[in-house]
């Protein structure tokens, strides 16, 4: 009985890979590609695509043992940029003369993404997913903030698409 019971417990976990970050990764995936994502929102900041590329890639280097590669993957990641905005989210009274302006900025960008994964298809997903950071006007000018505030929001994106793809959230 011992020894069945040690059988099951090596089968159960040579069928699949287990992590404590959340992921859960089919023992057979061992390879994945991500493409470049491009960048094809109105407003274009010229280093996105490429920070949010390597910010997914790091993301699933850091997080499995899958290798990257460029040729027949287990798993590819594809999609483009679709939008990149700042908008004022909250007024305030400028010096108290009745006058407005604005006090809270969010800065949205918008991800569309195609996960395939060739050993289980239905595991597949073609989505969009956005994310969003609000930031105070006072203080400091965007342009000091900008970096910052963009690498936090791909960041979130990131994070969300690995977990879409090898969490199922």
């Amino acid at each position: 009985m011992k020894k069945l019971y040690i059988l099951f417990i090596v089968a159960l976990f040579s069928s699949c890979s287990i992590k404590f970050n959340g992921a859960s990764i089919p023992a057979e995936m061992k390879t994945v590609n991500v493409t470049f994502f491009e960048n094809n929102a109105p407003l274009v900041v010229p280093d996105m695509s490429s920070k949010f590329t390597e910010n997914l890639r790091n993301r699933i280097r850091n997080q499995t043992s899958l290798n990257m590669t460029t040729n027949d993957a287990h798993g590819v990641f594809a999609g483009t940029i679709t939008n990149y905005d700042i908008r004022p989210t909250t007024i305030q009274d400028a010096n108290n003369r009745g006058q407005t302006a604005s006090g809270t900025n969010r800065m949205t960008v918008r991800v569309n993404v195609k996960y395939t994964n060739n050993l289980n298809p239905k595991l597949s997903y073609e989505e969009s997913f956005e994310r969003f950071v609000d930031f105070p006007t006072a203080g400091q000018n965007f342009q000091s903030q900008e970096a910052g505030l963009i690498d936090q929001v791909l960041t979130l994106l990131s994070e969300d698409i690995f977990n879409r793809a090898f969490a199922n959230w």
